[in-house]
């Protein structure tokens, strides 16, 4: 089983390059393809963006849910990685 994770972000925007950064070395350390990730640019996707209701970036969303909208601490979002890994874990064998 495996998440998808997404990063909007905008050009020139430092926050979001440290939020691609941390989400790169968070899938690393996780490893065996359970974090699948990509980065949304806001300019090409806009309406995609709005739709979930991003207003700033950096922004992330979880499984097509808007889950922080600022850059977490590392800690606060590999602890809620880890928990969506988990009930990903209880859904498959129940």
């Amino acid at each position: 089983m495996s998440i998808k994770v997404e990063v909007f972000s905008s050009p020139g925007c430092s926050k979001c390059g440290q939020a691609k950064e941390v989400l790169r070395k968070l899938a690393e350390e996780i490893g065996g393809g359970r974090v699948e990730w990509r980065e949304v640019n806001v300019l090409e996707e806009l309406d995609y963006a709005v739709n979930l209701g991003v207003l700033s970036t950096p922004a992330i969303a979880i499984d097509g849910d808007l889950t922080f909208t600022g850059l977490p601490s590392v800690r606060k979002l590999r602890s809620e990685l880890d928990r969506r890994l988990a009930a990903e874990s209880g859904a498959g064998s129940a």
